[in-house]
């Protein structure tokens, strides 16, 4: 009861709150493009500025934790892929991205919030250091496949300049690299600067949730049914399930990193496979309907995840 009522309500109660004030145009697309902004550029990257420096960084880089991760990311990416190509007969560029649909979690509008109210402040870094290298990390190999597929055939060097364009503009990656900075010459944030910086960090939580929940209102279950339902396994279970498999049985990932890396794998389908899929114009229909229901299904899978960790 004490999980239900101190984490999945408020998550998700938060985000069905959105959902409904948008479903009844009490907030409307335009002022949810600029919610979506400030959660973006100026309170997740704040919120993630305050607690990384705040954190105490580990003496070692954490090998098998980032291994057991984005090695089963990769293997979920690989079947969406194979799903894509074997099952459903569909071109390059669209396996790509129903590989994306498949492994690319939901970190920044729902991980952050969820993860941070349901494990506290230890499951901070860990949280981190996957968000610091999950862009950088799953953005290139998936945009070389679709671009290989969509026909355009830009330089690998172009495809790659772009990226490293995008990933370096963008304000959360400079929240993550200030913050990191402060922690490892452990320098104290000024006094005003703490206090700004964490009454707007703790907007960032329930803003981006109940931006999540009017977002969900842009996407409707259209097309093939059984291609989202697919991805949506693989998303919400055989993700998780290759995670927590390497977390545990191979590489030996302490139990709060683990349980960590688990619910960052079960998080839903994010938000990005659809900006993807809009812009290669490929795969629009399946992507919006598998973030949909990638969603909805992660209240009962997160749930669950939480009973179970408790």
């Amino acid at each position: 009861m004490d999980i239900i009522l101190g984490i999945i309500l408020p998550v998700f109660g938060t985000m069905l709150l959105g959902y409904i004030a948008a479903r009844l145009r009490i907030f409307n697309e335009t002022a949810n493009y600029g919610l979506s902004l400030f959660v973006f550029n100026v309170a997740i990257p704040i919120m993630l500025f305050r607690a990384m420096a705040l954190t105490l960084l580990p003496e070692q880089i954490p090998w098998g934790y980032l291994l057991s991760y984005f090695t089963g990311t990769f293997a979920a990416l690989g079947c969406g892929i194979l799903a894509g190509r074997f099952i459903f007969r569909r071109s390059l560029a669209e396996q790509g991205i129903m590989g994306m649909s498949s492994s690319f979690s939901n970190t920044s509008m729902l991980g952050i919030p969820l993860i941070l109210t349901a494990f506290g402040q230890p499951a901070a870094l860990p949280l981190f250091v996957i968000i610091a290298c999950h862009s950088t990390i799953l953005l290139p190999p998936i945009t070389l496949i679709i671009e290989a597929g969509s026909g355009r055939h830009e330089p690998l060097k172009v495809v790659l300049r772009r990226l490293s364009i995008s990933l370096a503009t963008t304000p959360i990656f400079w929240g993550l690299a200030a913050g990191l900075l402060m922690s490892a010459f452990q320098l104290k944030i000024p006094g005003v600067i703490d206090a700004v910086s964490k009454n707007i960090g703790n907007s960032a939580v329930p803003c981006a949730l109940f931006s999540l929940g009017a977002s969900l209102t842009c996407y409707r279950i259209t097309g093939n049914i059984i291609e989202p339902l697919v991805l949506v396994f693989i998303k919400g279970i055989l993700h998780p399930f290759f995670v927590w498999l390497l977390a545990t049985q191979l590489f030996g990932v302490t139990e709060t990193w683990s349980v960590v890396a688990l619910t960052i794998a079960a998080l839903p389908s994010g938000v990005m496979t659809y900006v993807y899929a809009q812009r290669y114009q490929v795969c629009q229909e399946t992507s919006a309907t598998t973030v949909f229901l990638s969603t909805l299904a992660s209240v009962v899978t997160l749930s669950t995840l939480l009973f179970l960790f408790k």
